[in-house]
């Protein structure tokens, strides 16, 4: 039995850069990105996990790393997995265990996980609802925030509940052909980025 080979590191981490420059920032799926990316304290780490808990022990590791970290150099973490919990469903049932992992670290208050899969789907949606795509990433990552640099970002944007809802406006007027030029501009770039 063959095993197919692990993608490249520098393009999974090009790819993803340019999903969180042109969706991310560009459609302002969150505002607070932009100000983290451009003074660069976003850590982009691939996991070369094949299973479930070698990426329990990444992301633990990186959790560690985050809360003993300076917010100055590192705010926030994107931990890419391409290997590991492609299935969406096993991915969602995931989150359970990273969840716990917080808690038994002693980081809830502290850190908070966030989901992005290339498959995501909220309860109660198609599998093609554009809406999806506000979480949809070009690989499974999973994504540490610190909660005090959350809370800010909240404060200074008085109606940060309205996010959600506008995000469902924003992709729902780009509409399933936007999204996917959307994706290959992501792959383009990566590309192009990832050989120069």
């Amino acid at each position: 039995m063959t095993t197919a080979a692990a993608p490249d590191a520098a393009l999974v981490i090009a790819e993803t850069r340019a999903w969180v420059r042109h969706a991310v920032i560009g459609l302002n799926l969150c505002p607070f990105a932009k100000a983290v990316e451009s003074k660069g304290q976003v850590r982009y780490v691939v996991s070369d996990a094949t299973d479930e808990d070698a990426l329990l022990a990444a992301l633990c590791e990186e959790m560690h790393r985050l809360a003993k970290g300076d917010p100055a150099e590192i705010d926030t973490t994107l931990l890419i997995h391409p290997q590991v919990l492609g299935d969406f469903l096993d991915y969602n049932d995931f989150l359970e265990a990273a969840d716990a992992a917080v808690e038994e670290l002693g980081y809830a208050g502290v850190l908070q996980v966030a989901s992005f899969h290339p498959d995501y789907q909220f309860e109660g949606t198609e599998a093609d609802d554009v809406s999806n795509a506000t979480n949809r990433s070009p690989y499974p990552t999973l994504h540490l925030l610190r909660e005090d640099s959350v809370d800010r970002a909240v404060m200074a944007f008085p109606e940060a509940e309205s996010i959600f809802e506008d995000n469902m406006r924003t992709l729902e007027q780009l509409g399933a052909e936007g999204w996917a030029e959307l994706q290959q501009q992501c792959r383009r770039d990566a590309a192009g980025g990832a050989s120069s």
